[in-house]
């Protein structure tokens, strides 16, 4: 269970650093509703990381069993596609990004987050964790490999959930954190949400290009 999980924490972290999730919780913790939109939007994001990884987890048992001794080939062509993908959204993201000057653009919905309530913000959460492409790849990446090591019902459980944890984290703690110090996070909340705002496509970029380049390498010695 020790080595899966050493495998997934960089697929995790991928996960928790997604700039556009972070911003809007940073927005409605801003909000007048923050307390109620917070926690929604916390508890959505939570869950879809959940339904995503375990969907991916039960989909790997039905995988075929690998006949070639000492590898896993269909393990290590599933990581070499997601792999390829994520290279491709990095790319996507490096040629999207702001030119020198220029504000970044933030979704349109992130302007009416003050009207948002707790559904709303429930909603949104799932949304931009279950149905993120970026976190579906990566969601798929650490339910392949959580699928393929043959563990028990028990160990798949901690695992999933070490995995949400970090995922959350980034979510997590200024929602926490503001629930319990609202005041004091105000300022620095405001200045995070700006700086991730200008520099997310780029955050992204390399994001995906480390992981993409690192599933790759794990994909080609699964063979």
């Amino acid at each position: 269970m020790g080595a899966v999980i050493g495998d997934i924490l960089t697929l995790a972290l991928g996960v928790a650093i997604s700039p556009i999730p972070i911003i809007a919780a940073i927005l409605m913790l801003l909000s007048p509703k923050a307390r109620v939109t917070g926690t929604g939007f916390l508890l959505g994001w939570v869950f879809g990381i959940v339904v995503a990884v375990t969907v991916f987890t039960l989909l790997s048992s039905v995988l075929p069993e690998d006949e070639t001794e000492g590898g896993q080939p269909t393990k290590g062509v599933i990581q070499l596609v997601l792999g390829v993908l994520l290279l491709l959204l990095a790319l996507r993201q490096w040629r999207g990004r702001p030119k020198p000057g220029v504000e970044p653009a933030m979704p349109t919905w992130m302007r009416a987050i003050d009207s948002v309530n707790f559904p709303k913000a429930l909603g949104l959460g799932f949304l931009l964790s279950a149905a993120n492409p970026k976190n579906l790849l990566l969601a798929a990446s650490a339910g392949v490999t959580i699928g393929a090591a043959g563990l028990d019902t028990g160990s798949i459980v901690v695992v999933i959930a070490v995995f949400t944890l970090i995922a959350a984290s980034t979510v997590l703690v200024p929602v926490l954190g503001y629930l319990i110090a609202a005041e004091k996070l105000r300022g620095p909340l405001d200045a995070l949400r700006g700086w991730l705002a200008k520099e997310n496509a780029v955050i992204m970029a390399v994001l995906l290009l480390v992981i993409g380049v690192s599933l790759i390498g794990k994909g080609i010695g699964s063979f």
